[in-house]
């Protein structure tokens, strides 16, 4: 733990901070602020698939987005956020934030590339991601597997651990349910959809996942309505505490800029993943001939997961916080979400409970798919089987393991994932429109 802290703080205080907003603001820039056509985005990624479309073996533009919010939409939307303001202050909302808008651009020229690159498997179905980009763009087929192994172990941890992890601590907080028997019984959940395969996985997230994200934004939305006299004094203590030196909250003191901004970055990038390239694999894998219109679909996940949700999420938060400042006196760093819903009037913990469960199985069976595409790219497609096994494994480890290091791996796989896909994206940005 000392090790994995010393690495985290160096990568994420500076480095990893400079490199990922950079790469934002580069191809916001180099792409003309492509968020300004998000309107149009949207209305793209729910347009009606053609007949051709849907008799197409591949995911439909709409069911490649869902996999993707599947994966991304899940407990860093609660309980990242709840972290990131009680490790950075208040202020690592603005930050957040600001990496899901200047996210945008990386997420495009990210699914452009991997669309442009993809290449057909044996079942006649595209398959694509950073790796291939690397493989086939750049033709270095070294940094191409170390992209795809370290997938791999993000698959592992961040989309298995982190998500069995919370559920654990979710189920047995609320029902004191056992964390065997809550990691078991995911196992075997998870299990069945991810062994019917990219069709299963498709048609099980299109259904749930827009569901889910509207019920939690409008409960999030009632909450800010209930505590609607401090939502301008929130909205002023967010930004104060983003760009002020020093912070001081509820009784919590002592946050920097560098903290707020360390945190605020990290758990924005660990929920909407721009940057990493996970999103690419799911994007590669739609039927869509068009690389441009692809990118535009799938970079509204990245909109709806951390522009809309972590934002309203932190709100929430950052509201209770000033209105009943006593509700969180006594809480952990996961505990601040908890707080804040307890003030629903209809069974807020139990219902933010369930939000957590749901999400964080939606989370489970949509990252088994982009670390299934990776290690298809290192071991082939007969392997398969040997890969869904120890995933369905990891669910079960991930629900019994202690939650500082989940995260503390986590932060530094999302490291390594960065690099290489950077590289890819600035060496091959001259062939994104």
């Amino acid at each position: 733990m000392k090790l994995l802290n010393s690495l985290n703080d160096f990568l994420w205080n500076c480095p990893l901070l400079f490199l990922l907003m950079g790469t934002h603001l580069f191809f916001t820039l180099k792409l003309r602020i492509p968020q300004r056509r998000i309107g149009t985005a949207i209305r793209l990624s729910v347009t009606p698939e053609s007949s051709r479309d849907k008799a197409s073996p591949n995911l439909s533009a709409f069911g490649a987005l869902a996999t993707t919010l599947a994966a991304t939409l899940g407990t860093g939307n609660i309980i990242g956020v709840s972290t990131a303001v009680a490790l950075g202050g208040p202020g690592a909302v603005f930050w957040c934030w600001l990496t899901g808008i200047l996210g945008m651009a990386t997420s495009y020229a990210e699914c452009y590339l991997s669309v442009l690159f993809r290449e057909k498997n044996k079942e006649n179905l595209y398959v694509g991601g950073p790796m291939y980009v690397i493989k086939n763009g750049l033709h270095n087929q070294t940094l191409a597997k170390f992209y795809a192994l370290c997938t791999v172990c993000a698959a592992f941890g961040i989309g298995c651990t982190t998500q069995a992890n919370s559920l654990t601590q979710t189920t047995s907080s609320t029902w004191g349910l056992s964390p065997h028997l809550t990691g078991m019984a995911a196992a075997v959940v998870v299990g069945m959809v991810i062994l019917g395969g990219i069709r299963s996985i498709g048609r099980l997230c299109m259904k749930l996942v827009p569901a889910l994200g509207f019920l939690y934004i409008g409960s999030c939305i009632f909450l800010l309505f209930l505590n609607r006299d401090v939502l301008f004094p929130a909205l002023g203590v967010i930004v104060e505490h983003a760009l002020m030196p020093k912070a001081v909250l509820g009784g919590i003191t002592g946050y920097s800029l560098k903290h707020a901004a360390r945190y605020g970055i990290a758990r924005g990038l660990f929920t909407n993943e721009a940057g990493i390239g996970t999103s690419a694999i799911a994007a590669a894998s739609s039927g869509s001939e068009s690389p441009s219109r692809q990118a535009y679909v799938s970079m509204t996940a990245v909109f709806w997961d951390t522009v809309v949700m972590c934002f309203l999420s932190g709100l929430v938060i950052v509201a209770n916080m000033l209105k009943h400042p006593e509700s969180i006196a006594s809480v952990n760093e996961t505990g601040l979400a908890d707080a804040a819903f307890a003030y629903l009037p209809f069974g807020g913990n139990v219902f933010l409970s369930l939000a957590l469960t749901a999400f964080a199985i939606t989370t489970l069976i949509g990252w088994s798919y982009f670390g299934e595409k990776a290690f298809c790219f290192l071991w082939g497609e007969h392997n398969l089987n040997v890969y869904r096994l120890l995933y369905i494994v990891m669910i079960y480890i991930g629900a019994v393991i202690p939650l500082n290091v989940v995260w503390e791996c986590t932060d530094f796989i999302n490291a390594l994932m960065i690099l290489p896909n950077v590289i890819s994206l600035f060496a091959l940005q001259r062939l994104i429109k």
